[in-house]
């Protein structure tokens, strides 16, 4: 004679499948989104642990009073990024947004060369007063540089601002 399962031994069997291809479809899921999630560093982060050659990542920071020149053939636009702490060097080919200047905002997008330079493939620069990047935001609070601004809402001191880009075709989204 064939014995039946108790309801409560089916609902734990049930319960341990379900969890299973929940993981399994986590585990998929990152598998396809792995070359293309980029990680946020601040300058500081970069100088301690230097990402992998060719690993895509997003730099953030200020633009250093100084830095920006345009190398010896012309095309290529390097500036330093900083958090006030460390430097990062960065050579950009392509047009940069109107708003990318020195002492303000920037998130730069790109990957470690070769040679060991930082090549940026996208720069967004901030525009706006209203809102900046959680990522940024927290680089500008550990280096000491954000202050509470109107209502209790926070504003960095000097570079407060929402992004805009421009991508290495020169185009505006």
């Amino acid at each position: 004679m064939k014995r039946r399962m108790k309801r409560k031994t089916l609902r734990l069997y049930l319960l341990a499948a379900s969890l299973c291809l929940l993981g399994v479809g986590v585990g998929l899921t990152l598998y396809a989104f792995q070359n293309r999630i980029v990680f946020f560093f601040s300058p500081s982060e970069i100088v301690a642990n230097r990402p992998a050659f060719g690993q895509t990542i997003r730099l953030g920071g200020l633009v250093e009073a100084g830095s920006v020149g345009k190398s010896g053939d012309g095309a290529t636009i390097d500036f330093k990024v900083t958090d006030l702490r460390n430097t990062v060097a960065v050579a950009y080919r392509g047009v940069l947004p109107d708003l990318f200047r020195e002492g303000q905002g920037v998130v730069v997008e790109g990957s470690y060369g070769p040679d060991g330079n930082f090549i940026a493939t996208e720069v967004l620069a901030k525009h706006d007063e209203k809102y900046m990047p959680p990522e940024v935001a927290k680089a500008l609070k550990a280096s000491g540089r954000w202050q509470e601004g109107e209502n209790g809402r926070p504003v960095p001191a000097a570079a407060a601002g929402s992004y805009s880009a421009a991508t290495s075709n020169g185009s505006n989204p």
